[in-house]
Order: C-alpha cells, then structure tokens, then sequence
C-alpha cells in the first residue's frame, strides 16, 4: 500500500527503494510555493544506520506491514543477542547494532514482542514496563534538593537512570521502558 506523506506518523515501519525503516521523528513541511514533504529521521532496520530523508509524495513509500512473535530472551553471546519463539523455540540472533536502545532493559528469561517482515525477525520490543534491582546507588543526603531530589542509580543490567533520594541499593524499581524514566519502587 503506497502512503502519502501525511500518513507518515513516528514509529511506522515504511518501505523505501526496497529498504525497511522504523520513523524515529518526523516533520511536516508545507511552503508557501512547491508541494509539502516531510523531513524525517529513519533508522534502517537492517543495518540500525540512522539516516535523515527528505520524502515527498512523488517517492514511491509503501507501508511495511511487520508481524509480531511471542520471544523470550535467552542470553548475550559477544556482541549478538540470542531470542527464542515461545511456540516454536526456534532461535534468533540480533547484532547489538540491533539491541543497543534497548539492552539495559533485558534480563535473561524475560518476554518480549518480536516484529518479523516476510518471515524475518528485525527487532525486539521490550514490555512497557520492567521491574530491575539497583546494585548502586549513593546515599540520599536529607536536605539535598538543589537536583529536584533526584539521584543516578546503577541498575542490575547496567543502566543508570534518575531516581527519588529514598532509593537505595537492593530495591527493585519499575522503569518506563518508551521514557527510560524511573515509575516506582516495588521492593
């Protein structure tokens, strides 16, 4: 199905020149003379090579329609990411090219959404929200609010991200997977 630039909205799967790419941003243009375009952030789905493209209603821009798969995550193996189907237990491997955004939210054994394209899985979307132990994190000093209250802890997978004082090291947090922001403490 060929889209107009209109129907253009972030994070859609487009076809362009027989290339799958996800939009990670995008602008409207309308000028005063000529026909509107968008200006658009897209990353290949293939490679992960992030490109800025200009689109207008002249290119030739289908919508990729992308299944998606039930996957647990297995475990990392150098710089490749390996996933199983829950129903068939075949496995998958992504390049970390692939993963990077979202590899401070895997944990092994965890569930997670596979999107396929004829057949072929191209990324990984992990739930909304994930519950992670924080392995460091320094002392809240009372009083201190200069930061909005606010301190950086270091994650069971590595990732850091800003939390209330009251957080200490041994709590399990819930984090916004889409914000990477710190939702609450849950043990």
């Amino acid at each position: 199905m060929v889209l107009s630039i209109g129907e253009i909205t972030r994070g859609m799967t487009i076809l362009k020149d027989g290339e799958l790419y996800e939009v990670m941003e995008f602008e409207h243009v309308k000028r005063a003379r000529g026909s509107a375009f968008v200006r658009a952030k897209l990353r290949s789905l293939k490679t992960g090579r992030v490109v800025t493209e200009t689109l207008r209603d002249s290119d030739n821009i289908e919508a990729a329609f992308m299944e998606t798969g039930e996957l647990q995550y297995l475990y990392r193996s150098g710089s490749t990411y390996v996933f199983m189907d829950k129903e068939s237990f075949e496995q998958y491997e992504l390049p970390e090219e692939m993963v990077k955004d979202i590899a401070g939210y895997l944990l092994e054994g965890m569930d997670l959404q596979g999107l396929f394209y004829k057949g072929e899985m191209l990324k990984v979307k992990p739930p909304n929200f994930v519950d992670l132990k924080v392995v460091e994190a320094p002392p809240g000093v009372k009083g201190d609010t200069a930061t909005g209250g606010e301190k950086p802890v270091t994650l069971e997978t590595g990732l850091v991200v800003k939390v209330p004082l009251f957080v200490k090291t041994g709590d399990v947090i819930r984090v916004d997977t889409r914000t990477g922001a710190y939702v609450e403490r849950v043990g």
